[in-house]
């Protein structure tokens, strides 16, 4: 395949997604954000993205993340941080990222205050829940997220947006109950903070249902990118 074939492909892909995502909202009356997934792909392919008009782009590894929000630092992104943070790589990602949606514990939640850079608008947090209770997953329980988000709230470079989750790979019936449980428990949190809003949940297999059940984000990689490398 040349690069120029490859290159249509990614936006043909891009544009399929986006406009699935356009009809999936109308369907269900809410605005839903497409977060594109660019793990283990290239800064060109995400620019070229960009120029499709996406700003929102989430990354999974600190250093890549890291390498690829300085190369394209000349354009207008919004970077989502969502893999697992561990204590001694807090620093690089409250300094470069805008977003963290993988936060889980106070001490990490301390750090990223304590290490966003003071120039810099405070850094939006999504609390993850471990909504199967995966022993092989990061996050919390559900009866665990208002301790955690009292104690984001009291950060000030810290902003609670809400809640994140990736449920079990489960047979549909399943897999709405947890969406459900997510969104109940997002829609009481948002009760209680001004700040929150966000509720980020499903991906390229079951982002229709995820927003059917009230999600308004969604994290979408291999559908518009292609299988990794």
């Amino acid at each position: 395949m040349t690069d120029l074939e490859s290159s249509n492909n990614l936006v043909q892909r891009y544009q399929a997604v986006h406009s699935e995502m356009d009809d999936l909202a109308k369907q269900h009356q809410h605005p839903v954000t497409l977060l594109a997934v660019s793990k283990k792909h290239s800064a060109e392919a995400i620019a070229q993205i960009h120029q499709q008009g996406q700003t929102c782009f989430a990354e999974n590894y600190v250093q890549e993340g890291v390498d690829k929000v300085n190369a394209l630092s000349d354009l207008n992104i919004e970077w989502h941080f969502i893999g697992p943070i561990q204590s001694n790589k807090t620093r690089p990602v409250a300094e470069h990222f805008d977003w963290v949606q993988t936060l889980d514990r106070e001490k990490i939640a301390q750090r990223l205050n304590e290490q966003r850079p003071e120039h810099l608008a405070p850094l939006n947090v999504l609390i993850q829940v471990n909504i199967s209770a995966q022993d092989s997953k990061s996050g919390i329980a559900l009866n665990a997220v208002s301790n955690l988000a009292t104690f984001i709230a009291s950060q000030p470079k810290l902003v609670l947006r809400g809640l994140m989750c990736i449920p079990a790979p489960l047979d549909d019936a399943q897999l709405k109950e947890e969406f459900i449980a997510m969104h109940q428990a997002f829609t009481q949190l948002k009760s209680e903070y001004q700040t929150v809003d966000t509720l980020s949940m499903g991906m390229s297999g079951d982002c229709a249902l995820a927003i059917e059940c009230g999600s308004n984000m969604v994290r979408i990689g291999t559908a518009i990118f292609g299988q990794r490398n």
